[in-house]
């Protein structure tokens, strides 16, 4: 059994902190508010993010995020991937010689990497000690202990091994991949087209528009995946088309919320605002665009997400304007 530290305590961190802990691990969940702490540490549940799941005793919830970072020899990121950096950062110390799992989907803006990237541009870990577990998995429904699937994705198979044996349980089913580059562009991208889904949804386009959308937005990402050096088979398989699919349709989705109330006619700051968690594909929605454009990849898709988001396009425009454009190959842009 192991010494675990899960650094961050939202619905999915908590999740996952449940899940080691009842799989007989110590864990150490860290919450950032230290009131949010002491009351999970008093009820022994989130009463925030995941009411109604108690923890069991093998669980302990700390404020202390380099108690948690030194106590432990696998630490699992669980936090937003816009504050992956400042967590790193202030507990780089404790995290050599560890492993670390990184369950943040994103890419960070000011400079364009994966979240793997940042974690060893930050603290100097190598590779061969990162893994991203990334795929379908909504807290909501795995803490339920509903079946599910995800991917453990490292650049050492070992190391990937070791995680998919650390997490599964027989509802929780763990695949391995040495390809950390698509797995994590993957879960990033995917957040985008979903604020589309959304929006097609909020204007209560249909089943056909959602297919469209989907199918064209799984060809965007493996485009940008490959030019990224990723293998485009893994966007066919689970951390792809499986959580895109997931992200796309589900009212678990925070992305496909975001998209669904603009095509109301909300703004994104009201949305935002109105929100409790994190919508990851807002800020990757500007990353991506960033990125695709310094790669020369053209994601007409992506393209009308961020001027809608960020330029004051409104949806009904953007629909328009993606179904007027030139008439092309199936196998084009």
């Amino acid at each position: 059994m192991e010494k675990i530290s899960v650094i961050g305590m939202g619905s999915w961190g908590t999740t996952l902190a449940i899940l080691l802990a009842e799989k007989g691990n110590s864990v150490i969940g860290w919450e950032w508010i230290k009131e949010r702490a002491y009351k999970m540490q008093k009820t022994r549940e989130n009463p925030f993010f995941l009411k109604g799941c108690p923890f069991p005793e093998n669980l302990e919830v700390t404020n202390d995020l380099l108690y948690a970072a030194a106590k432990s020899n696998v630490i699992v990121l669980a936090v937003p991937s816009h504050v992956v950096r400042k967590i790193v950062r202030q507990s780089k110390d404790e995290l050599h010689e560890k492993n670390i799992v990184n369950v943040a989907k994103g890419i960070e803006i000011e400079t364009m990497l994966r979240m793997s990237e940042v974690i060893h541009d930050e603290a100097g870990i190598p590779f061969e000690k990162i893994t991203t577990l990334s795929g379908p998995t909504h807290s909501e429904e795995v803490s339920k202990k509903l079946p599910a699937t995800i991917v453990a994705a490292s650049v050492s198979e070992t190391y990937a091994k070791s995680i998919q044996h650390l997490f599964m349980t027989n509802y929780f089913r763990v695949y391995t991949s040495t390809d950390i580059i698509g797995v994590e562009l993957g879960g990033s991208l995917k957040n985008v087209i979903a604020i589309g889904a959304g929006i097609s949804d909020g204007m209560c386009m249909g089943d056909n528009t959602k297919a469209a959308l989907i199918t064209r937005g799984l060809r965007e990402i493996t485009r940008l995946g490959i030019a990224c050096g990723a293998n485009p088979h893994t966007f066919s398989g689970i951390s792809g088309i499986g959580d895109l699919i997931v992200t796309c349709d589900s009212l678990h989705s925070r992305n496909r919320y975001v998209g669904n109330r603009l095509a109301k006619g909300f703004s994104l700051d009201e949305i935002l605002s109105s929100m409790e968690m994190i919508a990851e594909g807002v800020n990757t929605t500007k990353s991506a665009y960033q990125l695709s454009h310094e790669m020369n990849v053209e994601m007409p898709i992506t393209d009308h997400i961020h001027q809608i988001l960020f330029e004051g396009l409104s949806p009904q425009e953007g629909v328009i304007t993606l179904m007027t454009r030139s008439p092309k190959s199936e196998d084009e842009f």
